[in-house]
């Protein structure tokens, strides 16, 4: 069984595919695995929301173009939108994973509580990868062209990295990466 494999059936249990009201965030920082594995959970029933793939419709290409307040601009809006999306299919009790970063644990509370206040369940993944492992992947990825293939520099990987707040006692599932 490949290294998906065994995620996607950590988070499924024994289940063949999705549940009513399951919810799974998917946490880590880019090119840890996030969309690889919640592409795999959407081929299961789950419903993907991807900030990176809004984006991308609504600019038609790489966000790293951007300027970093237009970026945030556009970054906003589409979680907004996501954020309204999500909460449509909690209430039809629809199972989602969402692919996002997950990098600060206030969004992460606010994420949780809104699953929670329709009945539902969530399941923070936190991928975890080391960074000379991101900075290959990530140069492998950054010569690909499409949603989410999101160019990431040296220097934006590092920035990530020191403001990234690890979830502890958050009740994430820690699946370590290599």
């Amino acid at each position: 069984m490949d290294e998906v494999a065994a995620v996607v059936g950590t988070v499924l249990g024994m289940r063949e595919s999705a549940e009513a009201g399951d919810v799974v965030m998917m946490c880590g920082l880019p090119g840890s695995g996030k969309t690889t594995y919640a592409k795999a959970l959407e081929r299961r029933g789950y419903t993907r929301l991807s900030i990176d793939e809004v984006v991308w419709q609504r600019i038609g290409h790489d966000a790293a173009d951007l300027d970093p307040d237009e970026y945030e601009r556009h970054r906003s809006t589409a979680e907004q939108e996501l954020w309204e999306q999500l909460t449509q299919l909690l209430a039809m009790r629809q199972p989602v994973v969402l692919d996002y970063s997950f990098w600060n644990r206030a969004t992460r509370e606010r994420y949780k509580a809104l699953i929670e206040s329709h009945g539902c369940r969530w399941q923070l993944i936190r991928l975890r990868v080391d960074l000379d492992t991101l900075r290959r992947r990530l140069a492998a990825r950054n010569v690909l062209d499409g949603a989410n293939s999101v160019t990431v520099s040296e220097e934006l990987l590092e920035r990530y990295a020191a403001g990234f707040q690890e979830p502890v006692g958050e009740g994430e599932l820690l699946i370590p990466q290599s």
